[in-house]
């Protein structure tokens, strides 16, 4: 294959690193969708922000890898092995994130945009920084996903995309929660950054 492919591409050694990196990765995913996309007694205002996420995520995806295949101009060509490696550091650095803030909402947690009658604002573990460390966890691996494919128009793709899905995705998720708890959230949201801490 040409040197310009992205990188596992030409690698057997950074395939397999790609493909475990990216396994870690989508398996929890796969089992979220399949079993928590509600939670008894909560009510859903999602305003297809899962449906628009999951769509624009997908074709991220498919744009990046293919932007790596036709895009010769467009590959990493200095550092490529670095680049490479920084990549699967971030998916899996992004996985371990989008896992424990996951484990810190326990039963809040649900991939549609849901309220129920006890929901409280959580404000232990990342919770206290920002308030999506999950989608900054998300947004950590795809960012690493883009990288690994060590091609810049690839990495455009994938953060255009996700930068849509996920800030619509955070607007309804903070109308809703603002709505629903009132003064607690938004007390909250005055203290706290939506996805980087101190920063935004």
């Amino acid at each position: 294959m040409p040197a310009w492919y992205p990188l596992p591409a030409t690698q057997p050694f950074a395939a397999a690193l790609a493909a475990l990196a990216l396994a870690i990765c989508a398996a929890p995913e796969c089992g979220r969708l399949l079993t928590r996309s509600r939670r008894e007694g909560a009510t859903a205002y999602d305003g297809g922000s899962l449906a628009l996420l999951l769509g624009l995520l997908a074709l991220s995806v498919i744009a990046a890898v293919l932007a790596a295949v036709l895009l010769p101009g467009a590959a990493m060509v200095h550092g490529r092995a670095i680049i490479f490696g920084l990549g699967v550091a971030l998916i899996l650095v992004g996985t371990a994130l989008r896992t424990y803030a996951i484990r810190v909402l326990g039963r809040y947690f649900v991939i549609t945009v849901a309220v129920g009658p006890d929901q409280q604002v959580v404000e232990r573990g990342p919770y206290r920084l920002i308030r999506h460390p999950s989608y900054t966890g998300a947004l950590l691996s795809l960012l690493g996903f883009g990288l690994v494919l060590t091609n810049w128009a690839s990495l455009a793709a994938i953060i255009l995309c996700n930068a849509v899905g996920f800030g619509y995705r955070v607007m309804v998720e903070e109308r809703v929660l603002s709505r629903a708890l009132g003064q607690p959230y938004i007390a909250y949201m005055r203290r706290t950054r939506r996805l980087i801490p101190y920063v935004f």
